[in-house]
């Protein structure tokens, strides 16, 4: 059978218009999907600043599902998951751009940091530090490090948390000698615990050279002289303390007062205590002089003169409690003393600077936001 030409110029253009109008119809889908998918993304954004998180996380769904490869729209909808605390949908969607095999490396290691941050955020620390532990050496090195070292201060695991706060300071991050210090104090609080002295020791002396001018080692290292019944060295550590930081001071003055008196030197301690009170007057630190110089007259002027300048609930309080006078009898006096315990009781505390949580019991870190030094090393009425 012969081919005949005129089909094959028949069919050439025929083949061709066809190949344009589906390249024409593909274009134009294509300029859709792109119009449509910042529409979409940009109504998340509105929705999202106007606090509609519900609505917003369905643009951004529908922005996913129209332009799948943009992992910025991934990183935007896990975010937004992560807020709103919903963990496990921010894990799947985290873990499912770290098994494209097309991401790049620093979009992957994007995905690793927002994942680790996923996990921290469910509480599920084991998980979240494996994944911290996979961003070393990476653009996230320094901000893994430090969630690491939060992690190992949760755990309450001082000896990671020392190694990790070193690596950061041979990287250049910042100086973390207080910090390490803090780390070792706990330890030798723990080393204490277990009535190993050897240990709570050495433990100290390493606080002391990681930061020389921390005020902690010299207080813990006074309290523990004191308390195995060597009030000398006690009041050496704590003479360190007036010279090096006198502001946390008087939260050992009862116990310097009470080592002076055990090694007959009460009248400098006196003195002492006094010139500090004049710099920084506070309750705990008239206690202390009050052990050292018992005259009731001699008290209740020192509360007088102290309530005049400082109006302290807790001063009231003490002052009551030596008062003689007429007008009050005893149960009248009683029920007075309750009532300034009381009322006194919410301002007898310490406040954290960082993050306001407060506490009867004074924290070197705190609780509520796990920050070290934030308490000042007064209470709130004296503040």
């Amino acid at each position: 059978m012969d081919f005949d030409v005129q089909w094959l110029l028949l069919g050439l253009p025929l083949v061709f218009a066809i190949g344009w109008l589906a390249s024409r119809l593909d274009m134009r889908q294509w300029r859709r999907e792109q119009r449509d998918s910042p529409r979409a993304y940009y109504k998340g954004l509105n929705l999202l600043l106007n606090e509609q998180y519900d609505k917003a996380i369905d643009a951004f769904i529908e922005a996913v599902q129209q332009d799948p490869d943009t992992s910025d729209l991934h990183f935007a909808l896990g975010s937004l998951f992560r807020r709103r605390g919903e963990y496990e949908r921010a894990v799947r969607l985290h873990q499912h751009l770290l098994q494209r095999a097309d991401l790049p490396k620093a979009e992957r290691d994007r995905a690793q940091y927002a994942l680790a941050q996923d996990f921290l955020k469910a509480g599920l620390f084991d998980r979240a530090e494996q994944a911290y532990g996979m961003l070393h050496e990476t653009a996230f090195d320094t901000e893994a490090r430090l969630a690491l070292m939060t992690l190992h201060e949760r755990g309450r695991d001082w000896h990671a948390a020392i190694a990790t706060a070193r690596q950061l300071e041979t990287v250049g991050a910042a100086s973390f000698a207080s910090r390490i210090s803090h780390y070792w104090c706990e330890l030798a609080v723990e080393a204490d615990a277990r009535q190993a002295t050897a240990q709570a020791d050495a433990a100290v002396a390493s606080a002391r050279d990681a930061a020389p001018q921390a005020p902690r080692p010299l207080v813990l290292a006074g309290q523990r002289a004191f308390s195995r019944g060597d009030p000398a060295l006690a009041l050496a550590e704590w003479g360190k303390l007036l010279s090096i930081d006198p502001r946390p001071f008087s939260l050992v003055a009862r116990d310097y007062a009470r080592a002076a008196l055990t090694m007959n030197c009460a009248p400098a301690a006196l003195e002492h205590l006094r010139v500090l009170y004049a710099r920084a007057p506070s309750v705990d630190l008239l206690a202390a002089i009050a052990l050292l110089d018992a005259d009731p007259a001699h008290q209740r002027d020192r509360l007088l003169a102290h309530m005049h300048e400082h109006p302290t609930l807790t001063a009231a309080q003490n002052l009551l409690m030596l008062s003689e006078t007429e007008p009050l009898n005893g149960a009248a006096l009683a029920s007075l003393r309750d009532a300034m315990a009381r009322a006194a009781k919410p301002l007898q505390r310490y406040r954290c600077a960082a993050c306001g949580f407060e506490a009867q019991h004074y924290f070197w870190q705190c609780p509520g936001c796990l920050s070290w030094d934030t308490y000042p090393p007064h209470r709130l009425e004296d503040q």
